[in-house]
């Protein structure tokens, strides 16, 4: 690893609508957290890399000082993760993100972070040309070898189609649902080669105007681009509550000239003929929502969704295309 940015891009997954684990693949929990991966080199420099390639080794101290734990020359995926209360607790992720130096170090007292690895990409030698199960199995040997302790955490993994099963029911503690990865795939920067199953009905959309004020949204309008890359209308929120509209207050931007719902109109519900009065926001905020898998003809959701959170993780690049259901 002769540069800190020579980390690889994350491997990625594309929803299936089927729980049951495949044939020759192994499960993996799905974490309710940020995907990352962490670096040492030799000259004992660390990195931790968002998904989208952004640096957060300042914001999660304690995991940068943690990697000291680590060989030299290592990379590991996987999810950074807080518990509180006996659940994850995405919303600390985010409290977290972009605080740095004294703030960070205050942050990492008061909502310890961990790192759930998943994935060995390099342990003195690149091993992404290598199969999941002779990665897995190098990983579990790391976590043997060096005796990783907490803020270190194995991500457990079966190829048990019960006990793949029975970790749906960790919903109640946060977690999404399952990851599936094939045993004889090598690991791909940037290919969606694995599959990921929601236990919750739960997507992400971008939001491109809200109803009311920036200042004071009421409800959001949803969008998702095309193949052709148009960013398309899918549907609005239900009222958001107040928590909601202030985390949107502060993240929403009014619209630039060049929006491309300039000059549309939105009706209040599925069928309706009735307009709403809309506010055209800069097209960049994603937002988790829990949605109806009812679509109509066009590929809109039929009924109002609900807003969960804002998603400043991702980027409106990384969601699903219109039309689809995932």
């Amino acid at each position: 690893m002769p540069s800190p940015w020579s980390l690889p891009d994350p491997m990625l997954a594309t929803p299936t609508p089927d729980p049951a684990l495949p044939p020759d693949h192994a499960a993996e929990p799905k974490w309710d957290g940020y995907r990352a991966l962490v670096g040492r080199w030799a000259d004992g420099r660390v990195l931790i890399r968002s998904r989208a390639g952004g640096d957060l080794t300042g914001a999660f101290p304690e995991i940068a000082a943690a990697a000291a734990d680590l060989p030299d020359d290592t990379a590991l995926d996987g999810e950074l993760v807080v518990w509180e209360n006996g659940r994850l607790a995405f919303e600390r992720l985010q409290q977290r993100h972009h605080r740095r130096s004294a703030a960070a170090a205050q942050a990492a007292t008061q909502w310890p972070a961990h790192f759930v690895a998943f994935d060995l990409l390099r342990l003195g030698t690149d091993l992404t040309g290598q199969p999941y199960r002779e990665r897995r199995t190098a990983l579990e040997g790391l976590f043997i070898s060096r005796r990783l302790q907490p803020p270190w955490t194995l991500c457990p993994s079966t190829t048990d189609p019960h006990l793949a099963a029975e970790w749906l029911q960790w919903s109640s503690v946060g977690l999404e649902g399952l990851v599936f990865k094939r045993l004889d795939q090598r690991y791909l920067p940037d290919w969606k080669a694995w599959r990921k199953y929601r236990s919750r009905h739960s997507t992400e959309a971008v939001i491109g105007a809200v109803t009311g004020t920036l200042a004071s949204p009421t409800t959001a309008l949803l969008g998702r681009f095309d193949a052709d890359g148009t960013l398309q209308y899918a549907g609005r929120t239900t009222v958001l509550n107040l928590a909601a509209r202030q985390a949107l207050a502060a993240a929403l931007q009014p619209a630039r000239p060049d929006h491309p719902w300039t000059g549309w109109t939105f009706s209040t519900g599925w069928g309706s003929r009735q307009q709403l009065h809309v506010q055209l926001v800069e097209p960049a905020v994603v937002a988790e929502v829990a949605v109806d898998v009812s679509l109509d003809a066009s590929g809109r959701w039929r009924h109002p969704v609900r807003l969960v959170r804002v998603r400043t993780d991702l980027t409106p690049s990384e969601i699903p295309r219109f039309g689809e259901r995932g």
